[in-house]
C-alpha cells in the first residue's frame, strides 16, 4: 500500500511551508515516528514525522515550498525492512569510488622571455617604491628589457579598491522562510508605527547584593539560577498594571487594552531570532519566571519551540547584553506597542550623595508605539521599572526576601 504524507497545519493562518532539509534519502527505510524533514514556517522550524513504516520516495526538495495539504513524500508500507535493520546507504559508493583522472592536461603556456633586467628597479624608482610600501615585483617595467623606471614607479599607485593578496572569496545561501518572516515583520514595524524610545540607565547594585547573598540557596532549592530576567519580567509587570497603555495595541481603529501580562523573551535559536512567551507573568513567582525562561529557551536551541509558544505576547523584553551590547534601539514586535532592551553591565563612576562612586550600571531602552503611548507613559513606565530595580526589596519582594524567593 502507498501512502500519500501531506503536510500538517503547524497552526492557523499559515498556509504554507518550505522544507528545510530532508533528513532522509529517497528510497530510505523509515520507521513510523521518526523525523523524516524538518520544516520552515513563517513562525517556527517543525519536525515532521513519518507517518508508517516503509520505503519512502520524496516527491519535493529541500528549499521549496508547498503548501499545507500538499504531498510531500509517499511511503511504501508493504515494503520490507532491510535486513538487519540497517537502511540505504547513500552515496557510500560514490565515496568509495576512486577520482576520475583527467584524461589530457591543458597545455602550459610558455612563460614570457626575461632578462636580467626585467623587474628591476632604478635607483629612483626603488625609492619612491620603498616610500609608498609597494613590492617591485608587483610592477611591470616599461623600460628597457623590462626594467622599472622612474615614471613607472611615480604611476604605481595603487586604488582604494585593489584587491589585496587575502582571500575574496563570496557564498550565497537561500534565506530560511522564518528568517524571511522575521525581516518582513521589522521592516512592518519600522514602517507602519510611529516608533520612538526613550532611555535610562538603571544602578544594579541592590540586586547584585541580593543575587550574591541568596542565589546559592535559590539553585539547590528550584535547580535554576537566580538571574537578572526574573527581576526585570516582575519589575516590568509591575509597570505594565501602572501604565496599562503599554500594554496595548492597535487594532484598524480600535485600541486593545490587556490585564494580564503575557510577555514575549527574545532569544537566539539555530534557525535565528525567536519570541517564545511566559503566560500570565503577573501570576508567575521569581521561581517560576527563572524555570519557565529555562525551559523555552532549551525548546528554543533544541528547535523544538513551536507557533502557540510564540503567539500572543502583550510586550517583550529583548536582553542583548549577553553578547556584550552598551545600548540599543530595539524594534517593537508587531503587534505589541512596546518593547524594552536591557544591555551589558559596566561599572561607571556615578554621583552618589554628593559623592563619585562606582556602580554597575545598565542602560535601559524602551521602544513605543507613539500612536497609541504618549511621553508620560512611555517615560513612566521606564521611571518605574528603574524604580523597582534599584529598590527590588521593597518595590518586588514586600520586604521579605525569603518568601518571595521561596527559600
Amino acid at each position: 500500500m502507498i501512502l500519500e504524507m501531506k503536510v500538517p497545519s503547524p497552526g492557523e493562518s499559515i498556509t504554507e511551508v518550505e522544507i528545510a532539509q530532508w533528513l532522509v534519502e529517497d528510497g530510505d527505510y523509515v520507521e513510523k515516528d521518526q523525523a523524516i524533514a524538518e520544516v520552515d514556517s513563517d513562525k517556527a522550524t517543525l519536525e515532521l514525522p513519518a507517518e508508517a513504516s516503509g520505503i519512502i520516495t520524496l516527491k519535493a526538495e529541500e528549499g521549496d515550498a508547498v503548501a499545507v495539504g500538499e504531498v510531500v513524500c509517499l511511503i511504501d508500507t508493504s515494503a520490507e525492512k532491510p535486513a538487519g535493520g540497517a537502511t540505504s546507504e547513500p552515496k557510500a559508493e560514490e565515496e568509495k569510488a576512486p577520482a576520475k583522472k583527467e584524461e589530457k592536461e591543458a597545455p602550459k603556456e610558455a612563460p614570457a622571455a626575461d632578462t636580467y633586467a626585467s623587474g628591476t628597479a632604478s635607483p629612483a624608482a626603488k625609492k619612491i617604491l620603498a616610500e609608498k610600501g609597494i613590492d617591485p615585483k608587483e610592477i611591470k617595467g616599461t623600460g628597457k628589457d623590462g626594467r622599472i623606471t622612474k615614471d613607472d614607479a611615480v604611476k604605481a599607485v595603487p586604488s582604494m579598491g585593489t584587491p589585496g593578496g587575502g582571500s575574496r572569496g563570496v557564498s550565497r545561501s537561500k534565506l530560511s522562510m522564518l528568517r524571511r518572516k522575521v525581516a518582513e515583520r521589522l521592516v512592518s514595524a519600522k514602517n507602519e508605527t510611529a516608533m520612538l524610545t526613550t532611555f535610562n540607565e538603571v544602578d544594579m547594585s541592590p540586586i547584585f547584593a541580593l543575587r550574591s547573598q541568596y542565589k546559592e540557596d535559590f539553585k539547590a532549592k528550584h535547580g535554576v539560577s537566580l538571574g537578572f530576567m526574573s527581576f526585570f519580567t516582575k519589575a516590568v509587570v509591575r509597570a505594565l498594571q501602572m501604565y496599562p497603555a503599554v500594554n496595548s495595541m492597535i487594532d484598524g481603529k480600535e485600541m486593545i487594552t490587556y490585564d494580564f501580562c503575557d510577555i514575549s523573551v527574545a532569544v537566539s535559536g539555530p534557525k535565528g531570532l525567536m519570541v517564545p512567551v511566559m503566560r500570565n507573568a503577573e501570576n508567575l513567582s521569581f521561581r517560576g519566571v527563572e524555570q519557565e525562561i529555562k525551559r523555552l529557551a532549551i525548546r528554543a536551541r533544541d528547535g523544538q519551540i513551536t507557533v502557540d509558544e510564540m503567539t500572543g505576547g502583550t510586550f517583550t523584553i529583548s536582553n542583548g547584553g549577553v553578547f556584550g551590547s552598551m545600548l540599543s534601539t530595539p524594534i517593537i514586535n508587531p503587534p505589541q506597542s512596546g518593547i524594552l532592551g536591557m544591555h551589558n553591565i559596566v561599572e561607571r563612576p556615578v554621583a552618589v550623595n554628593g559623592k563619585v562612586e562606582i556602580r554597575p550600571i545598565m542602560y535601559v531602552a524602551l521602544s513605543y508605539d507613539h500612536r497609541i503611548i504618549d511621553g508620560r507613559e512611555s517615560v513612566g513606565f521606564l521611571v518605574a521599572v528603574k524604580e523597582a530595580l534599584e529598590n527590588p526589596e521593597e518595590l518586588l519582594m514586600d520586604n521579605n526576601v525569603k518568601k518571595a524567593l521561596e527559600l
